[in-house]
């Protein structure tokens, strides 16, 4: 095997042992993640907002940006329940790049996967604890799940995984919601598969253990747009896209249907300032169409704390290293024309 074997790091277990999670902080979760259910199950008829940075790639300026949602959130708590995007681990394309904080605590240094994955803990216990949020992450690795497992409100399963079977079938027990994004190249079929398959029980092998779970009723629909052989972006958040999903939901008879929005990515076709449009035609189509009310849950939005993006190492706080984010100012003013619009 061709492989350089560095070090064997710590199981999830001994660092939840060495960074716990307090029983008040613990109480914060449970009621959060209650609520999410309820949302997802048509209990509660909140609106869900999964918004933050493309990447949490340093510690201070998340903290800082979830700070100022924590106080929008407060303001807009009647109609609107925010789950802050805090992605600590990126896809890269062909492999390189900047992976994201689990890889490289510091973005402009070395690998260090030890100090990352306690990094990442610690952001995540630290938002909890100053802010009262938990987070939404991307589970790009399926084994690595149960580093914050304890302190997640909700995890996506991106374009580039949704096909791969441990994905969906971790996917199937981790207890929370999990939004399945349709593939890179649009067909819904394999995003619909992959929702089928997460709803199911599933018995198979992860981190060294049989294990059995007995499916996840909150996996749903993530539409992010696709891109076809040309490399022109397509988007799928019109009426009609929401129409077609619904109609497969039936097809199916899975449960809880659900669609998140994604406003980026292929949708937006990385025209960041496009999310606003997409975010305002998302909910027009809701009005037009009562019966989307209940399918579509909320919307994905990137957003920091300065517009656009720049590269590594580029210097100003709380701009994007990843893809192009919103800005705070068009961001506050976009969740309060959300919550209008509701």
């Amino acid at each position: 095997m061709q492989m350089e074997f560095i070090r064997k790091l710590p199981i999830p277990k001994e660092l939840k042992q060495r960074f716990p999670v307090t029983d008040d902080l613990r109480k914060i979760k449970e009621e959060r993640d209650r609520e999410i259910a309820d949302i997802f199950t048509g209990r509660e008829d909140k609106f869900l907002l999964i918004i933050g940075p493309c990447s949490a790639d340093n510690e201070d300026a998340v903290i800082d940006y979830i700070t100022r949602l924590r106080r929008v959130q407060e303001k807009v708590a009647d109609k609107v329940f925010i789950i802050p995007r805090c992605y600590t681990n990126k896809p890269r394309t062909v492999g390189k790049g900047y992976k994201g904080m689990l890889h490289q605590p510091d973005p402009k240094g070395v690998e260090d996967l030890l100090v990352g994955i306690i990094s990442i803990r610690e952001l995540h216990t630290r938002i909890l604890r100053e802010t009262g949020f938990t987070c939404a992450e991307e589970m790009l690795y399926p084994e690595n799940h149960r580093y914050l497992s304890d302190l997640l409100a909700y995890v996506a399963i991106g374009a580039r995984s949704v096909e791969d079977q441990l994905h969906r079938i971790v996917g199937s027990g981790v207890g929370i919601p999990v939004g399945m994004k349709n593939p890179t190249g649009g067909d819904l079929n394999v995003m619909i598969n992959s929702i089928e398959a997460a709803q199911s029980d599933q018995r198979f092998l992860y981190r060294g253990w049989e294990v059995q779970t007995h499916g996840n009723p909150l996996a749903h629909v993530i539409l992010r747009g696709s891109v076809d052989r040309y490399g022109r972006n397509h988007p799928n958040y019109h009426y009609e896209d929401l129409r077609e999903v619904m109609d497969l939901y039936q097809q199916r008879n899975l449960e809880n249907p659900a669609v998140i929005v994604d406003t980026n990515h292929s949708n937006s076709g990385k025209h960041y300032l496009e999310q606003i449009r997409i975010a305002k035609d998302v909910l027009h189509s809701m009005h037009v169409n009562p019966e989307f009310r209940k399918l579509v849950k909320g919307l994905m939005i990137e957003s920091y704390i300065e517009d656009g993006n720049q590269p590594v190492g580029g210097g100003v706080y709380g701009k994007s290293i990843t893809d192009p984010c919103l800005g705070w100012e068009k961001t506050e003013k976009l969740i309060y024309e959300i919550a209008d619009m509701l």
